[in-house]
């Protein structure tokens, strides 16, 4: 399974706004001796093996939040708001307002925007939303964190808070994800 170079883009992007050009430079190039991969150009639009991402996630995680994986969260949630701001990459998502339609078609797009594997099903039910996330072949705690940041902010954005729930977790030994998110005004 591949992620779009979008992730690498954006976190750039997060990265030099909260610790500055010089030590994200001196992060990627520390990164570039441990793995070769990374002294090359990603573009938003290049496909990473999703073990680099890891990988990515998993130093970044080391160097500016002090090894603490919980860090994967904050950088979902720091994703969704660069790229669904006004001017962001895919704030033209957000020109429809109705939130069934963004839960049940926005968020399946996303997804898809940035793996070209796993399916995930995203629906609206008594005001509670459910995504569930298959055919996902790494398991890695990655996932839930992220995922989990990505998808509240995103919904954060169109005007809901929510409560999150994990229902399963591949970490845990499921098969898939499944997060619940109960929401309220924001």
């Amino acid at each position: 399974m591949n992620i779009k170079g979008i992730f690498f883009v954006t976190a750039k992007t997060v990265l030099i706004q909260g610790f500055g050009e010089e030590r994200w430079n001196a992060f990627i190039a520390k990164l570039a001796e441990k793995d070769p991969y990374f002294g090359k150009m990603i573009m938003a639009i290049s496909y990473v093996p999703i073990e680099k991402l890891i990988i990515f996630f998993d130093e970044m995680c080391k160097e500016f939040f002090n090894g603490d994986k919980m860090a994967y969260e904050i950088i979902g949630r720091s994703g969704a708001k660069y790229v669904l701001q006004p001017g962001g990459m895919f704030n033209a998502y957000l020109l429809n307002k109705d939130l069934k339609n963004f839960v049940e078609f926005v968020l399946p797009k996303l997804w898809t925007t940035y793996y070209d594997g796993g399916t995930i099903t995203a629906t609206l039910e008594n005001n509670t939303v459910h995504i569930k996330i298959t055919g996902v072949d790494v398991k890695n705690v990655y996932f839930e964190h992220l995922l989990n940041g990505y998808y509240q902010q995103a919904l954060k954005v169109v005007g809901k808070k929510t409560v999150p729930k994990k229902v399963r977790s591949i970490t845990q030994g499921d098969n898939d994800i499944y997060f619940q998110y109960a929401l309220q005004d924001a």
